[in-house]
């Protein structure tokens, strides 16, 4: 059953460790989001953190979620209700919300941090070993002895229920880059998660965001024709009940969202459009309708989903509440796979 039938704005501050600062601030200054989104991981990224955290066992997290932009826009996001969800975690998700924490109590602000993690196979590497478990998925030769990271993908689900428990923030591991957006929206809607469709519609919305500014001409065959990149607007979807959005970003900024930005972004890195498989639902987006809905507006619809790979992981528990000792940060949940 939909739990609040209003739309939910979306919208998404980084594409990468390493994007621009300017993202959330400027999200968060348009007054034009209900969620505000980061995605800092790729493969190679996972690597360098895990490598990090060889030297510091403290280290091992996107520290510029904490380090810059959290510290520029956590008062305002408190003072609006803007939720947070990022995987900034990294291999490290607990120090990332500790951090967080800090951060929060320096600047006097009250905060529900909810921790995702499960994904970080490395003590699990032997055993999978031994079961003949880790082969290559294509030719199915054997994996590299030395692994510098090993990591599930998690999903959604998780991420929703960490907002249902009452997290301000939800920091992951490495879940797949479209479940942040995912996230949220079956939280504010209620969504069941055999819903195919809407999950295919929400996984589509996360990922034509999940690149940042890629979406809103940042990477575009005819980058002549965008204006003002140095004031490029971050992008914002606009999520309906039924599982379809609109994308768009803040009034004032500059960059382009038309029909072909959001085409090239939506066959960005899927393989098969047909069979596009995620950790909560395999995706069908050979038939999405990509409409101009207006000045810097593009509607999208018609995703089709069913059941995902039987691999995905499932069985999550809430694990943990962990009390700070300090009066603001309220509490940190912590969300684990169960065995």
């Amino acid at each position: 059953p939909m739990t609040d039938p209003r739309p939910l704005r979306i919208g998404c501050a980084s594409g990468f460790w390493g994007d621009s600062s300017v993202g959330a601030p400027q999200l968060v200054a348009s007054g034009e989001i209900d969620v505000l989104v980061f995605d800092y991981l790729a493969e190679t990224t996972m690597a360098i953190l895990a490598a990090a955290q060889r030297k510091n066992p403290q280290a091992g997290y996107a520290t510029d979620f904490v380090d810059t932009a959290m510290r520029q826009v956590l008062p305002q996001v408190v003072a609006q209700g803007i939720r947070v969800v990022s995987n900034a975690g990294g291999i490290h998700p607990q120090a990332c919300a500790e951090a967080l924490a800090a951060l929060a109590d320096e600047l006097g602000v009250a905060l529900r941090i909810a921790v995702v993690d499960g994904d970080d196979l490395r003590e699990r590497l032997p055993a999978l070993r031994e079961a003949g478990a880790l082969v290559d998925m294509f030719d199915g030769s054997p994996l590299p002895r030395q692994l510098l990271s090993a990591n599930a993908y998690l999903g959604a689900e998780a991420v929703a229920r960490a907002l249902a428990e009452g997290a301000d923030v939800v920091v992951t591991g490495r879940c797949v880059d479209s479940a942040v957006t995912l996230g949220p929206l079956v939280h504010h809607f209620g969504w069941a998660m055999d819903d195919w469709d809407r999950l295919s519609g929400g996984s589509l919305a996360g990922h034509i965001i999940e690149c940042g500014c890629q979406a809103t001409g940042g990477l575009f065959t005819d980058w002549q024709t965008v204006p003002d990149w140095a004031h490029i607007g971050y992008p914002i979807v606009v999520c309906e009940a039924d599982g379809s959005f609109t994308v768009t970003k803040p009034a004032g900024t500059g960059g382009l969202v038309s029909r072909a930005t959001v085409a090239e972004q939506l066959l960005y890195e899927i393989g098969n459009p047909a069979d596009y498989r995620l950790p909560d639902v395999r995706c069908d987006w050979s038939g999405v309708q990509i409409e101009q809905a207006g000045e810097q507006r593009v509607r999208v619809w018609g995703a089709r989903g069913s059941a995902p790979p039987p691999a995905t992981p499932e069985g999550w528990v809430l694990a943990a509440h962990l009390r700070r000792p300090t009066e603001r940060s309220e509490q940190m949940l912590v969300l684990r796979r169960q065995p």
